[in-house]
C-alpha cells in the first residue's frame, strides 16, 4: 500500500503473524524438551545410557574417529586424541580440533572443558576410573573397539543408532558385508587352508583369539598356528615358529598411516629382515617367498576388510587373482572417508611370487 507521501508501507496479514508466532513457540518448545535416554551395548557387553541427541563428541582414538567419518558425523566432533598429529594427511582438518590427551592417557580437564555429550574410547583403555570421573560431570563414556573384525559391524550399527545415523551405518554395513561374503564364498571352495604365522608389531609377538590379527587371519581362510593359545598377544620363541613350519608369514607394521607413504621400501626392508632371521631359512614360507608385511591402517579397524582381502590373495593366489584390494581401498577412502585414495600399505611381492 502506498501512502499520500509516496512511501512504501508493508502490511503483514494476521495469518502471517499467527504462523510466525506458532513457529517461534515450536522452536522454544523443542529447545526445552529433555534429552531422551538411549541404552547402548558397549564392547564389554555392558549397558550404557546415553542422552540423545548427541551433538558434541570427543573421539579418543583413531578407530572411533574413522567410524565417525563413516557415519558422516565429523561435524559433531569437538575434541580428538593427541596422536592424531602423526597422520596429518589422512585426518586433514580433524588435526585442527582441540586435543584431549593420548588415547591411553586422556586429559580429563581438557575433555571436561569441551563439555561433550559423549566420549568414545576403547574397551580396555583408559581404565574404569575414566568414566567414573566423567560420569560425575554428566559426561557419557561409550567403550567401542571398532578395530576387531568379529564385532565391527555390530559396533558400527550401535554407534549409528545412538547418533541417529542409521542410514549411514547401513550403507557401510551393506558394502562391508558384500565384500566379506565374496571372500567367504571363494574360500569355501578351497581344498587346502594354509598354516599362517601372524606376527604383531613386536618381534615374536604373535596373535591369538581375541585379537584383530587372529580375526582377519581366520576371515581370510588361514589357519593361525597360535589359534589355540589362551592369550590374545602371546610371546613365542623363534624355535617354536620353525617347528610349526608355517606356509605363510604375515607381519604387522606401524610406521604411521600408510596414507603418507609413496613406496614400499620400509615394508620390504622389514620383510627381508624376517626372512633373514637365524634358522628361518628352513621354514616353508621363507623358502617360497610367502612372507608379507601389512600396514597397521588396514590390519585392524574399520577398514580391516582391506587387510582381509590382501591376506586372501596371499593365502589363495589363484582363487583371488582377479580381486584388487587397492580398488576396494580406493572406494572405501573416497566413499566413506571423503578423501582421495593414495598411499602404500603392503610389501612388494618377493621376486618370482604372484602379486
Amino acid at each position: 500500500m502506498r501512502g499520500s507521501g509516496g512511501a512504501n508501507v508493508q502490511m503483514r496479514s494476521p495469518c502471517f503473524q499467527t504462523m510466525a508466532g506458532v513457529l517461534i513457540l515450536l522452536f522454544l518448545t523443542l529447545l526445552s524438551l529433555p534429552a531422551r535416554a538411549m541404552t547402548v551395548t558397549d564392547a564389554r557387553g555392558q549397558q550404557v545410557t546415553v542422552a540423545t541427541p548427541v551433538r558434541r563428541i570427543v573421539a579418543q582414538n583413531s578407530d572411533a574417529l574413522e567410524a565417525l567419518r563413516i557415519l558422516k558425523a565429523q561435524d559433531r566432533i569437538v575434541g580428538v586424541y593427541a596422536e592424531i598429529l602423526r597422520e596429518p594427511a589422512f585426518w586433514a582438518e580433524c588435526t585442527e580440533l582441540p586435543k584431549t590427551g593420548g588415547w591411553r592417557t586422556p586429559n580429563l580437564e581438557a575433555i571436561a572443558n569441551l563439555d561433550p555429550d559423549l566420549v568414545l574410547v576403547y574397551s580396555r583403555h583408559p581404565g574404569e576410573e575414566f568414566e567414573q570421573k566423567l560420569g560425575a560431570l554428566g559426561i557419557a563414556v561409550l567403550r567401542l573397539d571398532l578395530y576387531k573384525p568379529a564385532t565391527l559391524e555390530k559396533e558400527i550399527r550401535e554407534l549409528g543408532r545412538v547418533l541417529g545415523k542409521e542410514n549411514e551405518a547401513q550403507a557401510f554395513l551393506d558394502w562391508h558385508s558384500s565384500h566379506l561374503t565374496l571372500i567367504h564364498d571363494r574360500i569355501a571352495t578351497a581344498s587346502h587352508h594354509p598354516k599362517v604365522y601372524v606376527e604383531s608389531y613386536f618381534e615374536l609377538s604373535t596373535v591369538g583369539p581375541g585379537s584383530g590379527g587372529h580375526d582377519i587371519c581366520l576371515l581370510a581362510g588361514g589357519r593361525n598356528i597360535a589359534g589355540d593359545m589362551e592369550l590374545p598377544y602371546p610371546k613365542v620363541t623363534s624355535e617354536w615358529v620353525v617347528t610349526q613350519n608355517p606356509d605363510v608369514i604375515v607381519k604387522a607394521a606401524s610406521y604411521g598411516n600408510g596414507y603418507q607413504a609413496d613406496n614400499a621400501e620400509k615394508f620390504n626392508a622389514l620383510r627381508n629382515s624376517i626372512m633373514a632371521r637365524p634358522v628361518w631359512s628352513s621354514i616353508s614360507a621363507v623358502q617360497t617367498g610367502r612372507v608379507h608385511v601389512m600396514d597397521s591402517a588396514i590390519w585392524a579397524g574399520p577398514r580391516s576388510i582391506i587387510g582381509v582381502a590382501w591376506l586372501a590373495r596371499w593365502f589363495y593366489p589363484k582363487q583371488f587373482d582377479d580381486i584388487k584390494p587397492e580398488r576396494w581401498h580406493a572406494e572405501y577412502l573416497e566413499r566413506f572417508q571423503g578423501i582421495a585414495h593414495q598411499g602404500v600399505y603392503v610389501s612388494d611381492p618377493v621376486s618370482g611370487e604372484s602379486p
